[in-house]
């Protein structure tokens, strides 16, 4: 193994932690709103980590590419849909988590 392919793995492994503590916010955390941002923060990141993990792999420019405008167009769909989703609690008035 290179050391290419070392950093890749590790990117990646660290994307799927990423994955993992998102997932769990998602069943852990009490109402919509914590929920959403966990997940989204968590996603977000992973995602991040595990396209640059493939970055390193990549063998072509285009691939290269393909991949950043992946991860740019998750990114704008997990911000829009999230907005959304807490744009209808608010409106339905399910009240933000207080301790």
């Amino acid at each position: 193994m290179t050391l290419i392919d070392l950093l890749s793995a590790a990117l990646l492994l660290c994307g799927a932690f990423f994955f993992l503590a998102g997932t769990v916010g998602l069943l852990r955390f009490p109402d919509v709103y914590t929920r959403l941002h966990a997940l989204t923060k968590a996603d977000n990141v992973g995602l991040g980590l595990t396209v640059m993990g493939l970055l390193l792999q990549a063998e072509s420019w285009g691939a290269v590419g393909k991949l950043l405008l992946i991860w740019m167009l998750v990114l704008l769909a997990g911000a829009s849909v999230a907005q959304l989703v807490t744009s209808r609690a608010l409106q339905r008035g399910i009240a933000p988590w207080r301790r």
